[in-house]
């Protein structure tokens, strides 16, 4: 029952005004880690089109952030984000500020990181904003 609530809360979340300025969010990273799944979203305001080049992060935004930890019995867990794009435009960068967390840099092609150092480990990240 807890994945259920928390998959309602998860879809709530994306579907509904969820940010400062009432909007919905679109999702721009999938992650699979050893123990959890996770998911970044940004404001779908800031989203154009697919890719990097579509994407306006000249500042950083808040978005959400989704630790699934259904395959250990946790359920999923939803937190806000700031989400900003390196200099380069070579990373995202994923500040889990309400955690206190170092900030995740994801390549933006893709590529292995870790979120934290309890369930988000060795994630393997798709391409930024390619759904």
């Amino acid at each position: 029952m807890r994945a259920i609530i928390s998959a309602a809360t998860l879809c709530a979340f994306v579907a509904t005004p969820a940010t400062a300025a009432d909007e919905a969010m679109t999702r721009v990273f999938a992650c699979k880690g050893d123990d959890a799944a996770m998911e970044v979203y940004i404001p779908q305001s800031v989203v154009q089109g697919l890719g990097v080049g579509n994407v306006k992060l000249d500042r950083p935004v808040i978005g959400a952030y989704t630790l699934d930890l259904t395959d250990a019995g946790k359920g999923k867990g939803l937190e806000p984000v700031r989400v900003s794009l390196s200099g380069d435009k070579k990373f995202v960068i994923v500040d889990q500020y309400t955690r206190k967390l170092p900030a995740t840099r994801i390549p933006v092609g893709g590529g292995t990181v870790n979120f934290d150092n309890r369930f988000g480990t060795n994630a393997k990240c798709g391409a930024f904003n390619q759904e």
